[in-house]
């Protein structure tokens, strides 16, 4: 299990990482559905992490998108993991085997360097882009307007600067209209920063067993 000794939380759920990123991100959001009848999408994240979530909306992409479409993702993160740590912390996972090779073959050899890789399967692109460094100062200077956010910065407890009033509402400004949001945290002080920066906002049953988790819409 990877775990970040400067925040002291891990990466990912102990109970089944993937399920949870599934879940949590890739349900939340209605990816699937949506992907079906979307020629181009772009997700962004706060906190890349080990690259799980962006694996798994790479294979739910692959398994549901239209020949031709391109999938834009953008990351924010302030420490990039090692491409070795990267391959360890998803070898539990053998079928995210090649995905994960494709995306270490372009992998930056310093944790200070953002991150630009294009990968295609056939007709369909996909586009990856991690920002490094503090959310708060490369959001607002990045162009971009998410379909969906996954917000999955360390436990709030733990980070709260990646939950904070400003930067959720840096977060609603670089949503299109009608743009989503999911994250595995229900506190209440989230919730009501997201509430603020201009989403609806529900609870819905959270992964292995975690009671709530979060979901929104930018109000039109």
């Amino acid at each position: 299990m990877p775990y970040s000794e400067e925040f002291g939380d891990f990466y990912y759920s102990r109970a089944d990482g993937r399920a949870e990123s599934r879940h949590v991100f890739v349900d939340g959001n209605r990816l699937a559905e949506r992907f079906a009848t979307a020629s181009r999408f772009t997700v962004a994240e706060l906190g890349f992490g080990t690259g799980l979530n962006f694996l798994e909306t790479w294979d739910t992409w692959d398994r549901t998108a239209p020949e031709a479409s391109e999938l834009t993702f953008h990351s924010f993160e302030l420490k990039l993991l090692e491409a070795p740590e990267i391959k360890r912390a998803i070898s539990v996972w053998p079928e995210l085997e090649d995905r994960v090779d494709r995306m270490l073959e372009g992998w930056p050899e310093h944790a200070d360097d953002d991150v630009s890789l294009v990968f295609s399967a056939g007709t369909k692109t996909i586009r990856l882009f991690v920002h490094r460094g503090f959310a708060h100062d490369v959001l607002p200077q990045v162009d971009i307007k998410a379909d969906a956010w996954f917000l999955d910065g360390f436990a709030p407890s733990r980070n709260p600067e990646m939950w904070s009033a400003d930067l959720l509402k840096a977060v609603a400004a670089k949503t299109a209209s009608g743009g989503t949001l999911a994250t595995y945290s229900a506190a209440g002080w989230v919730r009501r920063n997201l509430q603020a920066a201009g989403f609806i906002v529900e609870k819905c049953p959270g992964h292995a067993g975690k009671r709530d988790m979060t979901i929104g819409r930018l109000e039109a």
